[in-house]
């Protein structure tokens, strides 16, 4: 290299570092005292207090909730009094079906799906301004969509990695980012809730899933941050961490030791069932929750003690 070339990198680095350390990072804000808890219903009698104490107001987009986990969500919120639900989901067939058994057993409610891909950027934004339009605001929003993937980590493709990654994390930030930035528009606050995993907590076993037990790592460290981000604009962020739960995705001959495997090690010595992740999600949703931000709720039967 010549001298002259010296000379030119040598003056382009020390110009990135004067620009490097003159620049200024954009702080957090915090909420403040403007902020006001919900006003307790002192003129109901208890049984009205009660009701209200876990009722859910307004509308929902549930992501996912098509599938098993996600239906049972869906349900749970409208028996608690969801006024709208439109669910994002990819099997237009399985949207039809949720639909029609959710508008059978709740005549009257909003409801409505919308095939959307969460990892498409523009296409997550145009289904929550299309839902947003309908149902007139938008007040919760639960992230159910997410795929697995079982594979060795030295045989485990870049692009296996990179998919399963952006559909579990970057597909639930996408949907919270658009939801969130409605909220403030509406200024309403409102509630974000993910679904993250034991295996955000845990290596699984027997099966070898970093590729998945990573995007769920990554989702609770990510309700960590918008919910510290986010709480100025009174959205709350949190998230539940389902164990082996009783579904058509850990069924099959093929998986009679693995399950053998992980009701042996659960002090309850059995999976879970949909419906008895619904509790935690009313909660988070509900009047209940109002000062839980930030919470990461383990259902999982005890098998993360051991």
């Amino acid at each position: 290299m010549s001298t002259n070339g010296q000379s030119n990198g040598t003056a382009q680095h020390e110009t990135a570092r004067a620009s490097l350390a003159a620049r200024e990072i954009p702080h957090m804000v915090l909420g403040d005292k403007s902020q006001k808890g919900p006003s307790a219903a002192l003129d109901s009698n208890p049984e009205e207090r009660a009701r209200l104490r876990f009722a859910v107001s307004g509308n929902a987009i549930v992501t996912g909730g098509a599938g098993t986990l996600g239906f049972e969500a869906c349900s749970a919120l409208l028996e608690h009094g969801l006024s709208g639900l439109v669910i994002f989901d990819m099997s237009v067939e399985q949207n039809t079906t949720a639909v029609k058994l959710l508008q059978s057993r709740f005549p009257g409610r909003n409801i409505d799906a919308y095939r959307v891909d969460v990892t498409d950027d523009a296409a997550v934004e145009a289904a929550v301004q299309k839902a947003s339009m309908w149902l007139g605001s938008l007040n919760h929003l639960l992230c159910f969509s997410g795929i697995v993937g079982c594979v060795h980590s030295m045989d485990v493709s870049a692009a296996e990695w990179r998919r399963v990654v952006d559909v579990n994390t970057t597909g639930s930030f996408l949907c919270a980012q658009s939801v969130a930035r409605l909220m403030k528009v509406q200024n309403t606050g409102g509630s974000i809730t993910f679904t993250a995993s034991i295996s955000a907590h845990r290596v699984n076993f027997p099966q070898p899933q970093a590729a998945y037990n990573v995007s769920k790592a990554g989702l609770v460290t990510l309700k960590n941050c918008l919910a510290a981000e986010w709480a100025q604009h009174g959205i709350r962020v949190n998230s539940i961490s389902p164990g082996y739960m009783d579904t058509v995705l850990n069924e099959g001959d093929g998986l009679a030791t693995a399950r053998a495997t992980w009701t042996d090690r659960n002090p309850t010595g059995r999976l879970g069932q949909p419906g008895e992740l619904t509790g935690a999600v009313v909660l988070l949703t509900s009047n209940a929750g109002s000062y839980i931000n930030g919470a990461d709720i383990v259902i999982d039967g005890g098998a993360i003690v051991f």
